[in-house]
């Protein structure tokens, strides 16, 4: 006994994690439906062990399922969210389409679950920005501690934050250097192979990227809108797990050594520092791990109470699908949906 509930996007890197996930944390599902475009209809994907096809989104009744993991883009998820939701089952967003509605809670459970109580307005809650939802995990406990005033990102984030042909450009492009090929870029605006692109998303007219203002809108909903915020992000040729070097002002003084025992004890977060020629985490590390960790905290010694982190957090997972299926989590621990089973809670 468990949910109804249909993965939308089951095809795409985000969706196969999401299923993946909800299988590893043993949500209690009683019907899983694997929902796509009409071109993947039929398609097979993974569940368990054993494999569902996918179903056509424009031919499903979406009042037989409770819950709904939509990852299938902005233009599909305001399509359909608001259909599905109105039809009765809670729909959890990845996209960007609604994060920033203030009918739709912005959710990471770490951070701001009371929030979710907001979600009965549209039946849509909005995963964030997977750069996003890392930082804010971080920053939580020490804006809690001492009020962040401050705060300067750098993103350096894989190519699977693009997408499956993301992954496959920075593949082939460097097969093609290798043998002497075509690497031409066909995806992204510049060769992704042995370089890096401070360039994600779309210019806006202030310079910046809509990549770097999701980041600083989507911290501001969910954490603090007073923390003075600027982002560059930054594309690097890795295939999995973003990485963020954050430079932090607070309001008091806090040591290194205050902040690794306050990100020790946050829940989500993984604290791996020594001052050692390994004694950090990089995007191959946390590949395929649940927490969001954290290194390199030193003092900035050119402002006052300032601090040095390094963030990586693998974005497939905490980044979107486990992000998403902690929500779905948050949901049934409040009751706002009733399960006819428990399930494992994760912890990290």
């Amino acid at each position: 006994m468990g949910y109804r509930v249909a993965v939308i996007g089951a095809t795409g890197n985000v969706g196969r994690e999401m299923l993946n996930i909800l299988e590893e944390l043993d949500f209690p599902i009683e019907k899983m439906h694997a929902v796509a475009s009409r071109k993947s209809k039929g398609v097979e994907v993974s569940w368990g062990d054993k494999t569902i096809k996918c179903e056509d989104i424009e031919l499903f009744d979406f009042s037989t399922v409770d819950l709904v993991l939509m990852s299938a883009g902005s233009d599909a998820s305001r399509l359909w969210s608001e259909k599905i939701g109105a039809a009765g089952p809670v729909v959890i967003d990845n996209s960007s389409a609604f994060r920033m509605d203030p009918d739709v809670p912005l959710i990471v459970p770490e951070v701001n679950p009371d929030d979710i109580k907001l979600a009965k307005k549209k039946n849509i809650i909005a995963n964030p920005n997977c750069s996003t939802a890392q930082l804010v995990v971080a920053l939580k406990p020490l804006h809690d501690a001492a009020r962040i005033k401050r705060c300067v990102v750098s993103t350096y984030q894989s190519v699977s934050g693009a997408g499956k042909a993301g992954m496959d450009e920075l593949w082939n492009q460097t097969k093609a250097i290798y043998g002497l090929g075509d690497a031409r870029p066909k995806l992204f605006p510049k060769q992704i192979a042995f370089n890096v692109i401070p360039y994600i998303g779309a210019f806006l007219d202030d310079g910046y990227t809509d990549e770097e203002a999701k980041m600083w809108a989507e911290t501001h909903k969910i954490l603090d809108p007073d923390i003075k915020l600027t982002v560059t992000c930054v594309r690097v040729p890795v295939f999995v797990g973003h990485s963020e070097s954050v430079n932090l002002e607070f309001d008091r003084p806090i040591s290194p050594d205050e902040a690794r025992a306050i990100l020790r004890d946050a829940p989500g977060v993984q604290v791996i520092d020594k001052q050692e020629h390994d004694g950090y985490i990089t995007p191959v590390d946390a590949a395929g791990e649940h927490a969001v960790y954290v290194s390199r905290i030193r003092k900035d010694h050119t402002v006052e109470n300032g601090l040095n982190l390094w963030i990586v957090s693998d974005n497939l997972r905490k980044g979107a699908a486990l992000n998403a299926v902690q929500i779905a989590q948050l949901l049934d621990e409040t009751g706002m949906i009733k399960p006819a089973s428990g399930y494992r809670s994760i912890t990290v």
